[in-house]
């Protein structure tokens, strides 16, 4: 009796410590509180950054702004834990009834097998056979109202067996952009680690030089600032095989855009920077590759649109130069490739601002009225995605339509929005992609200035 109580005892004092199974709804549930609590600690990360870049470049200041834009890649990096948390459950669920789905398919192809077994026995059996057989007539057709039952038994189970067969393609093609994306969202975090260790470094080597005294890194400032004649000769990298121009020229391009849609310049130069810096394998590829037993290109969303573009345009669609695929080290492959020119537009993206529009037969063709770059710039000919003016105009016109309006916030959400769509713009694990441009162009900005351009 006593060993009883000292044990309901020792269950009362540790019940409050024993937590029950969270369930999956649960679990869902504490993620996207735990996401939301992280997309507004972002949020206050920006809006701090944004107030401190205001102010008048000093030690303290440019200190403050590293601290929090290493806070806001951590938070990044938390986010984006917490969102591969989310879709590796959603992976699994889709896992779970892709295995369902073809356990249902193995059955139903079993029965169906069965069903063309005795469809063939009752064919074989002729009246002849009938007449000569000791089997009478009210049998025969009994036997007879088995076979239509087994006729439409056959219909009802090939339409069964489609039916199973597009849920489980549809299933897998699910569960394969939910791994991609998994993929490309630890692949970011890789590079994320990376930029908290660069601000790091940079903070102590700031404070190691200055010894955090304001005089001394006013002076490592003059010393640093680009003069005019250093940012003429400075190249800016275009993507696309576009290779690296003079940065002014890069500058007149992004000007032109501007004039033409109202979006800075700096935010076209810092998107397109950007573009490059996270990029990988730029106008490596063509059209005709194949990555990891699959093509290159999307081959409904994006090659008709390439061919279309390449007939107009007059290139040999087999050869040009297009992205290739993410592939990560492990050698898992992340979505698809076929990126175009400096703006790195895939083919479905521009035929929105090139005039490219569906024949309705599962091809497309070029439509003169319905090219906005060759209207907004007067051009005689297509645009094309190959040539500068033309890329940067698209991008300022997507980031227009984005709702770049010159605003920090406006901005940042354009870019945002640039990268990952209006759905994925709101979402916290990519708040890296709006940080890194908006940083960028202020730095572009304060040298568009130096130029005096």
């Amino acid at each position: 009796m006593k060993k009883i109580t000292t044990l309901l005892l020792l269950f009362t004092f540790l019940l409050p410590h024993i937590s029950l199974a969270e369930t999956e709804a649960e679990r869902r549930e504490r993620l996207e509180d735990q996401l939301q609590k992280v997309e507004q600690q972002i949020i206050q990360q920006a809006i701090l950054v944004e107030g401190k870049q205001k102010e008048r470049q000093s030690l303290e200041r440019d200190l403050n702004i590293i601290d929090a834009e290493i806070r806001q890649t951590q938070l990044g990096i938390e986010a984006r834990t917490l969102a591969i948390s989310q879709l590796s459950g959603q992976i699994g669920d889709k896992a779970e009834v892709l295995d369902i789905l073809t356990e249902r398919l193995a059955k139903q192809r079993s029965s169906l097998a069965e069903l063309i077994r005795q469809t063939h026995s009752v064919d074989d059996f002729t009246l002849a056979e009938v007449l000569l057989s000791n089997q009478n007539f009210s049998d025969f057709f009994t036997d007879a109202d088995r076979f239509v039952t087994v006729k439409n038994s056959l219909n009802q189970s090939l339409s069964a067996l489609e039916e199973i067969k597009t849920d489980t393609q549809d299933q897998k093609l699910t569960l394969e952009e939910k791994q991609q994306v998994e993929a490309e969202m630890k692949l970011v975090q890789e590079q994320q680690r990376e930029t908290i260790e660069v601000k790091e470094a940079e903070k102590e080597s700031i404070l190691a030089v200055t010894r955090g005294e304001e005089e001394i890194y006013q002076e490592i400032l003059q010393q640093n600032q680009k003069t005019a004649s250093q940012l003429r000769a400075q190249l800016f990298d275009l993507l696309g095989g576009g290779g690296p121009i003079p940065f002014p020229e890069a500058v007149a391009f992004a000007q032109v855009a501007q004039g033409l849609t109202g979006v800075s310049a700096a935010l076209i130069l810092a998107i397109l920077e950007q573009e490059s810096a996270y990029g990988s394998n730029i106008g490596g590829c063509t059209m005709a590759d194949t990555s990891v037993g699959r093509d290159i290109m999307h081959p409904e969303r994006d090659r008709p649109v390439f061919l279309a573009i390449a007939r107009t345009l007059g290139f040999d669609p087999q050869l040009q130069p297009v992205s290739c695929p993410l592939i990560r080290s492990d050698g898992t492959r992340i979505g698809w490739g076929g990126a175009m020119g400096p703006s790195q537009f895939i083919p479905s993206t521009w035929a929105i601002f090139g005039g490219f529009v569906s024949d309705g037969a599962g091809g497309h063709t070029y439509v003169a009225s319905r090219d906005a770059i060759r209207s907004i710039l007067g051009r005689s000919g297509p645009s094309s995605p190959f040539v500068n003016q033309d890329a940067f105009l698209a991008t300022a016109l997507l980031l227009r339509d984005n709702g770049a309006t010159g605003g920090y916030a406006e901005d940042r959400r354009a870019a945002l929005r640039y990268y990952a769509g209006w759905g994925g713009a709101s979402n916290p694990e990519n708040a890296f992609y709006g940080d890194g441009v908006m940083n960028r162009k202020a730095r572009l900005q304060n040298e568009i200035n130096i130029l005096g351009v």
